[in-house]
């Protein structure tokens, strides 16, 4: 960090540019105003607001930067890593946002060893800076030097137009020397053009967060520790004499990121090495029940009675067994329907009911030879018995054929015998599943109109017997 006399302000426009070609500007600018590059820096202080958008630089250098070139050739010799050249106007704005003052116009005045340091910021940029000697004053006498040359230095300020005549007062922020603010602040009294704010040395110790400072040191230890936590992103050293402090910072994050990925990939090997643990040991407990399922199955199998096949062969066996009968049909549900059918009809009095399967035709009005069937006598309670299970074809349907009698109605009304008949076979459809193939009523209309049909030979005799066929397709 420099603290020296003799430094350059001078503010300029370019064109609002970015990446290379804005560093090939600034540095052309920069060759235009100093002979010596290798000490300059510039500064930006944002955007104009005209129709023309221009970025506003300010350009900064050492009027005489002989007496700090032979410091660079020492560290460059010495093989030391050059981080940056700083000056303490560059690192002003930082100080002074940690003393209160983050914007507006100010001025921060502080009393170092190279002499009173004046440095005036706008909105937080820098703006000019000036150092004057002020070597073995007293107090009173150092508060009264700074109080006239910060108005010497706004007067200069507003007749280069950088600081309105006409406006509110300009906040000064004076760095008083440990245990001399109270002389401080009965000399720096502020008026209608300057607004003194005094603050301690210790205090601002406490704000840059610097805990004690050598007992020759001033306000220089402040920009130091400044330059330290916060350095600013502009300075004065050029790319040539900073190289081997970039080449030392791409190690370093060439080493972090190595580093991390060694402890990344760490983890993951221990993530990895856990989960193959587990599964190490979930796989001995399989293969412990593995082995004790088997022995117990061994077990099992030696009391079997000895066949003349083989196990997989009797496995295959069942599987096969289970599947037909998975696929064979069961007069159970068709007779449970006939019978609640039947509870509802008790003049009806059934001599036989045979169900079969077989194929349907596509009207299903016609049966074709049944695979097979079996005949029940119908009792008066509706038929609960099982009978054999035959194994179902695919596309075939059941059939039930019902015969009985109708005794409630007259023998000789036919009219009423045949409409009890068809109040039947309405009831036995009632269910979607199962529809009537063929009724056989106990009359019949023949062509030629002759009334032809079991109507019992007198009101004593038989009752009409009748029949009808229900069918249900199979799954």
């Amino acid at each position: 960090m420099v603290d020296l006399a003799g430094e350059d302000f001078h503010e300029e426009q370019v064109p609002r540019l970015g990446g290379a070609d804005r560093q090939t500007v600034i540095q052309r600018r920069l060759a235009h105003r100093y002979r010596d590059t290798r000490l300059a820096a510039a500064v930006s202080l944002g955007q104009t607001t005209g129709e023309r958008r221009n970025e506003r630089l300010l350009l900064t250098s050492f009027t005489n930067a002989d007496q700090i070139l032979p410091w660079l050739d020492a560290l460059t010799e010495a093989g030391a890593k050059l981080a940056g050249v700083f000056s303490v106007p560059l690192i002003a704005p930082a100080l002074a946002a940690r003393l209160g003052a983050r914007s507006g116009r100010c001025f921060l005045v502080t009393a170092n060893r190279a002499g009173l340091r004046q440095v005036y910021m706008d909105e937080g940029r820098l703006r000019f800076a000036r150092l004057e000697l002020a070597n073995d004053l007293a107090p009173e006498a150092l508060a009264l030097f700074a109080r006239s040359e910060t108005l010497r230095l706004a007067q200069y300020l507003s007749t280069l137009r950088v600081l309105p005549r006409d406006g509110p007062p300009v906040q000064v922020v004076v760095v008083a020397p440990a245990g001399q603010r109270e002389v401080f602040e009965r000399t720096l009294v502020s008026d209608a053009r300057l607004a003194f704010l005094t603050v301690d040395a210790g205090d601002a110790l406490k704000a840059v967060g610097l805990r004690a400072m050598p007992d020759e040191a001033l306000s220089e230890a402040l920009y130091l520790q400044m330059a330290v936590r916060k350095p600013p992103k502009e300075q004065f050293a050029s790319g040539e004499d900073r190289r081997a402090f970039v080449l030392w910072q791409l190690q370093r994050a060439v080493a972090g990121v190595g580093a991390a990925g060694f402890l990344g990939c760490a983890l993951y090997a221990g993530a990895t090495w856990l989960e193959a643990e587990g599964i190490r040991d979930l796989t001995a407990i399989q293969m412990q029940s593995a082995r004790a399922a088997s022995a117990r199955y061994e077990s099992i199998t030696r009391t079997f009675p000895v066949t003349q096949t083989s196990t997989d062969n009797l496995r295959a066996t069942v599987d096969e067994f289970t599947r037909m009968a998975k696929k064979t049909a069961s007069p159970e549900i068709a007779l449970a329907h006939v019978s609640r059918v039947l509870a509802e009809f008790p003049e009806f009095e059934l001599d036989q009911i045979t169900w079969s399967v077989g194929k349907l035709d596509a009207a299903s009005t016609t049966r074709k030879p049944a695979a097979t069937s079996t005949s029940v006598p119908a009792p008066e309670a509706a038929p609960g018995a099982g009978s054999k299970k035959p194994a179902v074809p695919t596309n075939l349907g059941e059939l039930i054929e019902i015969a009985g009698r109708v005794n409630a109605a007259r023998r000789s009304d036919y009219r009423a015998i045949t409409r009890e008949v068809e109040r039947f076979a309405d009831a036995l459809r009632s269910d979607p599943a199962y529809h009537i193939s063929r009724t056989k009523l106990p009359f019949d209309v023949s062509s030629d109109g002759t009334l032809t049909g079991d109507i019992g030979d007198s009101e004593g005799g038989e009752a009409p017997r009748f029949t009808i066929v229900l069918a249900r397709r199979l799954p």
